[in-house]
This record gives C-alpha cells, sequence and structure tokens, in this order.
C-alpha cells in the first residue's frame, strides 16, 4: 500500500511524541527520507509517491515542509490523524523510527549528505528531485 507523504508526517510526529521525542520540520523531513528508504529495500515499493527533493540540509518533501514551515526549528506537535496505516507498515516505520532516535538531527543531515541520492539530486540545477529509483539503486546496493 502507498501512502500519502502528509499521512506518513503526522503519524511520525505522533508516534515520536508518544515516545518523548520531538520531531523540528528539518527532522521530520529526514525521518521521511529514512522511512522511504526502509520501504524501498523492505518491500520493493515507496512508502508514498510525493516529489522529494534535494535542498541544502538534505532530502525536503515539499509539501510536508510546506505544511509545517510555520513552526520553524522548533517542534512540532501532535495532531489528529486520520490516516489508517497497516499495522505491518506501521511497524516498519517505527523499526526506523527507533533506529534514527539515537542520531541528533544534524547527524542525520550530514549521514543524507554522504549518500548518493541526496548528492547527485543536489549537482543537477535543472531537476533536484531524488528519485525513487536513485534511492532503490543506493539502498539496495548497501
Amino acid at each position: 500500500m502507498t501512502y500519502q507523504a502528509r499521512d506518513i508526517a503526522e503519524y511520525i510526529i505522533n508516534r515520536e511524541a508518544s515516545e518523548g521525542r520531538t520531531v523540528s520540520n528539518l527532522r521530520l523531513q529526514k525521518l521521511l527520507y529514512f522511512v522511504q528508504a526502509q520501504f524501498i529495500v523492505q518491500k520493493g515499493s515507496p512508502c508514498f509517491t510525493q516529489r522529494m527533493e534535494a535542498w541544502d540540509y538534505g532530502p525536503v518533501v515539499p509539501e510536508v515542509y510546506h505544511a509545517y514551515k510555520f513552526f520553524g526549528s522548533n517542534a512540532i506537535p501532535c495532531t489528529k490523524t486520520s490516516a489508517r496505516i497497516d499495522e505491518a507498515d506501521k511497524a516498519l516505520i517505527d523499526s526506523m523510527l527507533d533506529s534514527c532516535s539515537e542520531y541528533s538531527t544534524s547527524t542525520l543531515v550530514d549521514m543524507t549528505h554522504a549518500q548518493d541520492p541526496w548528492k547527485v539530486a543536489y549537482q543537477n540545477v535543472f531537476d533536484n528531485e531524488i528519485t525513487v529509483a536513485a534511492m532503490c539503486r543506493y539502498f539496495k546496493e548497501a
């Protein structure tokens, strides 16, 4: 099943809050990237289909970024989510969130900057999209 990136973002925000962890918009963008990578590797398909781009501070889903930019660098508060996410998919997302929880946001940024999907897209001034195909190539070989 493929989801909307905004629904996955809401799930991430609420899940992190339930674990006593805060999520800024910058951190949320990196978590979306790593969740997307996890789905590609584990399920062979993306978690969401919305465009991901290479921005200065790493991968960004513009639609999600603009939805939460009001909060700046502050923690995004919990929201009511109405999206239905499959329990197995929640478990996959949760495992990635737990793995990422040991890293600071700046470390997550550095990690994405070291990876080809971001590096290649960032250098392309005409189309900075981080494609599912690029993520698939990189993460399935890693």
